[in-house]
């Protein structure tokens, strides 16, 4: 991989030293951080590397069949690299409410860390879309740039869907709003294999022998989490003003194969973010699903995502 050097590269913008691993806190809601330090090169702005629904950190550490994760990947070009677990997630401590935990709540957590290690690229994929938004709004000077990976978008353009489980059981096949559930909220979700296998890893890219690793890397999620994501009953996380991330680069990317982000909705995010918007089969990169951080041509991506970045001086 040869990523061009950037004319205004410069070391890490804090100049705080942080150690391999660590806690950011907002109350009663710390996080775990995995600090991956930057192997080598001129020193580049550092990335914050968010997971989505039901994941945890280690999808950016390593693949499930054993290759290097984007984390490292990052490193290798002079960035440092800071990996999260949400909070009651993975090893993070315990949330004792985790069944209503709120995007709101989860992106005030990352907000800290950000505001700690920054200015830094923020990227985030899936239900930690909405969360970046939010977070750039409210933190301009500390986010430099934002990679949404399939990302949410701000519940601004969703529609107000019904806060109604009948209502929402007959939309569960309509791709054009994502294909919503409505959970309750009274215990946290824990996903099965038939739905992994049908929205997670089913593109011709997801290392399929590898199943299992990834199955067993899933873990239990806030029901108020999905539903806010959905925006039931106008619930999602929305930002103020749009024009607010007009100065804040952003890059939104997706697969061919995702279910639940179809170009048509993920460019419609690009558009209203004021985004670059990048469908990986014009770059001919074809057959990615909702993970292309592990599947099998996670590295071509990764070095995609570098040269937007590179390109901008960032």
């Amino acid at each position: 991989m040869d990523i061009p050097v950037p004319a205004s590269a410069r070391p890490a913008a804090t100049g705080v030293s942080f150690g391999r691993a660590f806690f950011a806190a907002t109350g009663s809601l710390p996080i775990y951080v995995d600090h991956i330090a930057a192997i080598a090169g001129p020193r580049r702005l550092p990335v914050v590397m968010v997971h989505g629904g039901c994941h945890t950190g280690q999808c950016y550490l390593a693949t499930p069949d054993g290759r290097q994760g984007w984390a490292t990947r990052f490193a290798a070009v002079g960035r440092d690299v800071f990996v999260v677990d949400w909070p009651g997630h993975g090893r993070s401590p315990a949330c004792g409410n985790l069944a209503t935990l709120s995007t709101r709540e989860i992106a005030q957590s990352i907000l800290a860390l950000v505001e700690m290690v920054g200015p830094a690229v923020l990227l985030v994929h899936s239900a930690s879309g909405p969360m970046a938004w939010w977070i750039a709004e409210r933190a301009p000077g500390a986010v430099a740039a934002v990679i949404g990976v399939a990302p949410g978008a701000p519940a601004n353009i969703l529609p107000v869907l019904p806060d109604d489980p009948e209502a929402i059981a007959k939309l569960r096949d309509d791709v054009s709003l994502g294909c919503p559930v409505m959970l309750p909220e009274d215990r946290p979700v824990v996903v099965g294999e038939a739905f992994m296998r049908s929205f997670w890893a089913n593109a011709p890219r997801f290392p399929r022998q590898a199943f299992e690793q990834y199955r067993l890397s899933i873990v239990p999620e806030s029901a108020r989490l999905f539903n806010e994501r959905f925006n039931i009953g106008g619930r999602g996380l929305r930002i103020a003003d749009p024009a607010a991330l007009a100065r804040t680069p952003i890059l939104i990317v997706t697969g061919d194969h995702d279910p639940r982000h179809p170009r048509a909705i993920d460019e419609a995010t690009a558009r209203y973010l004021g985004a670059e918007f990048l469908w990986l089969p014009d770059e001919g990169i074809s057959g990615n699903g909702h993970m292309p951080m592990i599947e099998d041509n996670s590295d071509a991506i990764a070095d995609r995502l570098l040269l937007w970045l590179a390109g901008r001086e960032l």
